[in-house]
């Protein structure tokens, strides 16, 4: 489509797309591929400097996924074919070059624009069209509009007081600098033990002269086993069909990768069975652990608590000195939630760091920081600790955040934030009322932080992809979820509107009873609900396609909104 004659910064003509895609990591570059090949003017956005989503900015010291292959990556178009990895578990710079290969094989930079961030998109009651600003000036509307920014998408720094003092190098993980740090040598603080931070505290513990943890909440880490992998089993694998296996079970297990639950429950074995079996799982490496067990551990607690002194013994015999070993993996009377409630991290050599005398680990639950100084971190027992370098690894506003960012306002001229302000309100988690031809994947109340990556984001994106088509065909200016259905988000045969589906799913769980950011927890003020959809992709895919197969139930179209608009001004 040719360019309108508006003018949006002075000089900079005001372009007309058929859709528009903000994120360019695994989720946008799905659905700019199949929305290119169905025909629609479809650009990508993202504020990033290369292609890879979360894997662009995913750059400090031992960055890796904890998915294992052939798990993280599309299982489209045959692209696994002309394709190996070098380890069971690739680290961040092979999977930018994965990116990069499936930019070649799809051709997709050619519609990708980088280095740009939306700063507001507002719907227009009156073209039914979407107005969006970008960081360089430029304005564009588009038919729909199709968030794909992950759900780690914006970084959180506590209000640690005095943070703007210190005068060394100073980086949040999803911040570090792309080329990386110098840490020979040099005094350095980490402060949490979430996933960046376990993964950088492995990687630079060998190599720093002196490495000080701030730990807040123990992270219950498992063995990733990492292993080299032979490009040859690889061919074979693809060539007998064992790649395409995994791909198609992977759409149909709990969590999306090459493994499920197990049928039993934790009572229906012996002390000694359960031994056995969760060493099986230990060896096997990765989530099996946590994805393949009981199917009931995340619904009763005795269970769980056999699977967390199994945990417990396992990890405390790696750790030499006794105050080191209680801090990063209490026994079960001191508990610090319960096991799989918070994402455990894969390790590698993690608890082996804390044996050398240069790593030192303090609990800031009964030490906690007391101010940043110009050369260090002062905590409440009054002791000053000089440091060259502090990493942040202190997370991220999940799920909700990398949306709410965005000035995003709506047909009834709401904006998104103000709308979530209270509570999360979507459909199917991929819509939300008032905001038409608005899509969003891998975000809040859907599979998200539940499922493997680019299992879910296909499965949403093939859907998303579906509920487009099915709008353009049928002439429909737009496709709009209403408020009845989101206020029910259930099975999709019945919206009550009374108890939300997700939060129903979540309430039976073990997660409600832990704080963390599945539950919107580590932000303050941020409110605390089910953030995810627990169900499993098995059932939310049903649910899912039921609303399609029904006409898109639950949603309403070609909705008045201008009379509407008319109507709210005159009153």
């Amino acid at each position: 489509m040719a360019p309108s004659a508006d003018i949006s910064n002075g000089n900079a003509p005001k372009r007309s797309l058929d859709a528009l895609i903000v994120g360019a990591g695994f989720g946008g570059l799905y659905q700019l591929h199949y929305l290119r090949k169905l025909g629609y003017n479809v650009k990508v956005v993202d504020n990033a400097g290369g292609l890879g989503g979360i894997w662009w900015w995913n750059c400090y010291p031992g960055a890796r996924v904890d998915s294992d292959v052939p798990m993280y990556e599309y299982s489209i178009e045959n692209l696994h074919k002309d394709w190996t990895w070098s380890e069971r578990f690739p680290s961040w710079p092979e999977l930018r070059e994965y990116f990069n290969y499936v930019d070649k094989k799809l051709d997709l930079s050619k519609d990708i624009e980088l280095r740009k961030t939306v700063t507001s998109a507002e719907f227009d009651v009156d073209s039914s069209r979407w107005n969006v600003k970008l960081s360089t000036g430029e304005a564009i509307d588009c038919k729909f509009l199709v968030l794909c920014t992950g759900f780690a998408a914006k970084h959180y720094v506590p209000p640690f007081q005095g943070l703007d003092k210190f005068k060394g190098v100073m980086h949040h993980t999803a911040k570090f600098p792309q080329d990386g740090l110098d840490f020979k040598g040099k005094k350095v603080a980490v402060i949490g033990t979430g996933a960046s931070g376990v993964q950088t505290i492995q990687e630079v513990g060998h190599e720093v002269a002196d490495l000080t943890v701030f730990q807040r909440t123990p992270n219950l880490c498992l063995p990733m086993n990492q292993t080299k992998l032979d490009p040859k089993e690889e061919d074979r694998l693809k060539e007998n069909g064992t790649y395409d296996k995994h791909f198609k079970y992977r759409r149909e297990t709990f969590a999306g990768f090459h493994f499920d639950f197990n049928e039993k429950v934790g009572a229906d074995d012996t002390p000694e069975q359960q031994k056995a079996f969760y060493e099986t799982l230990w060896g096997g490496g990765g989530f099996r652990f946590w994805l393949a067990t009981y199917k009931d551990l995340l619904f009763d607690k005795k269970t769980n608590d056999t699977a967390y002194e199994f945990w417990s013994e396992k990890t405390r015999a790696r750790v030499n000195d006794p105050r080191k070993r209680d801090i990063v993996a209490p026994t079960l009377e001191n508990q610090p939630h319960t096991f799989g409630t918070k994402r455990p991290c894969l390790e590698q050599r993690y608890y082996e760091v804390y044996n050398q005398d240069n790593v030192d680990i303090i609990n800031i639950k009964e030490n906690p920081i007391d101010t940043f100084t110009e050369k260090g971190i002062r905590t409440a027992d009054g002791k000053e600790r000089e440091f060259d370098i502090i990493i942040l690894a202190t997370g991220f506003d999940s799920v909700t955040g990398g949306l709410v960012q965005i000035d995003i306002k709506g047909a009834d001229g709401v904006s998104l934030a103000d709308k979530w302000s209270k509570g999360t309100w979507t459909f199917l988690g991929m819509s939300t009322a008032n905001f038409p031809n608005m899509f969003f994947l891998y975000g809040p109340q859907g599979p998200t932080a539940f499922a493997n990556g680019p299992t879910i984001v296909e499965l949403q994106g093939d859907w998303i992809i579906d509920a487009i088509e099915y709008t353009t065909k049928n002439n429909k200016k737009t496709i709009d979820p209403t408020a009845q259905s989101e206020a029910g988000w259930q099975v999709p045969t019945s919206f009550c509107g009374v108890t939300k589906h997700v939060a129903e799913l979540s309430d039976i769980t073990l997660f409600p009873g832990t704080d963390s950011w599945y539950m919107g927890a580590n932000i303050p003020g941020k409110p605390r609900e089910a953030l995810n959809y627990s169900g499993g992709i098995p059932r939310y895919v049903r649910e899912s396609q039921e609303v399609a197969d029904k006409g898109y139930a639950g949603f309403t179209f070609d909705a008045p909104y201008a009379q509407m608009k008319e109507a709210a001004v005159q009153a």
